[in-house]
Order: structure tokens, then C-alpha cells, then sequence
């Protein structure tokens, strides 16, 4: 699409910067106005998978746009064409397969790279799993802390869940289905009995979420479930109990 093409909205978004644009965890519909009409103004756009972007694009009617690979295996390299061709005055859009980018996807090199080029970096907020699961968790939200996807092996996976035993804050964890049980399990080991929230396929046909302590949750899993999820686990109620004496309300109150 060329300059004289774009809409004053889009031309206003097609600048020379990367732009980190949020794309839907499930339903293409949540793809906001501004996060679309970045997406068509770009130069070219960053994602992580081609083919995921590409239909996410024709869904929303865009179908000539320059696609740049950038997954974990060559984000360094991508990340040098990317400030490269900002610096010759293009705009990127970087986006990831689904939420936000850069969180537990690729995007943090791309950034930095930016930001150490003198490069502007700008986003359009939007979909985020991590939000999204924490609201509709039931579990408090004043404090939380993601952690991401955990060690696969169940040794390194308890020492990388011991630290955050003390914790006063709900803890969020993504997970593939293979090893969600195993992870409640060394969750369940580790922290004890803790009331948890499953949420599984959010925004899609089958979304589900299940509120109940690990010890329900760790039954429910002897079979792997199908589907992406995100587990949360309520945080340390000694340590808040202790440290908050507001701690029965949602919103702490605020800190000196």
C-alpha cells in the first residue's frame, strides 16, 4: 500500500520505528482498530510464525504485506535486518503468534536492538493470555508474578518454583498439556494445597477454566487435556496475612 493510499490513521502509525502490535489469543475478532490499522501501514511486519500471521492478515482483508520471519532460532539475526531497514526508513510491525509480543515469545532482542540503534519503539496494547487468565481466575490480582513457561524436567522445575514459596502474590505459569500435570503435581509438592485456576483455550469455542486447589487440579489431569493453558496459583497467604492487613480486599492498599 503506498503513502497515498493509507488513511490519516495509518499514515500516522506508518513512521519509521518498530512497532510492537498485540494480536488475539484466540478469536481473530479481538485484533483492535488501532492494531489493524498499524498492521496494514507497515513496511513490512516481524512474526514469529509466517503462516499464523499471514491468516491472520487475510482474515481482516490484508494480503500484500512483506512477512520477516523472527522466532527464537534466528531472532538475533532478524533483529539486525529489522533495525536495518527502520534506519532506511521503513516501518515494522512486530507481532508474535498470538498476545503480545515478547512476552515468553520473541521480541526482547528485536527491541533492544532498536532501542541501542536509536530507533523508536511504540506499541499497540491489546490481547495478553496473562491478563486475560488473571481476571477471570477468582484468585487476588493486586500482586502477581509470571513466570512463564517452567523447566521441563520435574528436579529443575521444583528449584525454579521453591523461590516464589513466600511469595504474597499470585503466581501465573504457562504450560504445554503434555506436562500439566506434572507441573501441578511439583507445584502441589513444593508450595502445598493452594487454591489454583486453570484457564484452558481462552477466547475460543471450548474455553474452560477450572477454580480448585492443586490437589483437585492434579486428579483432573491424570489425563493431559487438550488445548493451550494457563495455570495461576494463589500466592503465599501467611506472608500476606502477615505483611497486608488488607489482604481480604482485591486492591492492596497503596505502598509509602
Amino acid at each position: 500500500m503506498s503513502g497515498a493510499e493509507l488513511t490519516d490513521a495509518q499514515a500516522r502509525e506508518a513512521r519509521p520505528r518498530l512497532l510492537l502490535v498485540a494480536t488475539p489469543i484466540g478469536d481473530p475478532a479481538d485484533l483492535s482498530k488501532r492494531g489493524l490499522e498499524a498492521l496494514t501501514a507497515a513496511d513490512a511486519i516481524a512474526c514469529e510464525d509466517t503462516r499464523e500471521t499471514r491468516k491472520l492478515l487475510s482474515a481482516h482483508g490484508v494480503t500484500d504485506k512483506r512477512l520477516i520471519a523472527c522466532h527464537d532460532h534466528n531472532e538475533a539475526q532478524s533483529a539486525a535486518g529489522i533495525v536495518k531497514l527502520i534506519l532506511e526508513g521503513a516501518s515494522v510491525a512486530l507481532v508474535s503468534d498470538a498476545g503480545a509480543p515478547g512476552v515468553s515469545d520473541p521480541g526482547y532482542r528485536v527491541v533492544r536492538a532498536c532501542l541501542d540503534a536509536g530507533v523508536e519503539v511504540s506499541a499497540v496494547p491489546g490481547p495478553s493470555a496473562v491478563i486475560t487468565a488473571l481476571t477471570i481466575s477468582g484468585l487476588p490480582t493486586d500482586r502477581f508474578v509470571f513466570l512463564g513457561f517452567p523447566p521441563r524436567k520435574s528436579g529443575k522445575r521444583k528449584k525454579f518454583l521453591e523461590p516464589y514459596a513466600g511469595l504474597p502474590a499470585t503466581l501465573i505459569l504457562f504450560e504445554s498439556p503434555q506436562r500439566l500435570g506434572e507441573t501441578v503435581a511439583d507445584a502441589l509438592d513444593v508450595l502445598g494445597d493452594r487454591n489454583a485456576a486453570l484457564a484452558m483455550e481462552l477466547t475460543k469455542t471450548f474455553e474452560r477454566v477450572y477454580r480448585e486447589p492443586l490437589s483437585a487440579l492434579k486428579e483432573r489431569l491424570a489425563e493431559a487435556p487438550r488445548g493451550e493453558a494457563v495455570l495461576l496459583i494463589e500466592g503465599s497467604q501467611e506472608t500476606r496475612e502477615r505483611t497486608n492487613k488488607y489482604a481480604e480486599f482485591s486492591k492492596a492498599p497503596p505502598r509509602d
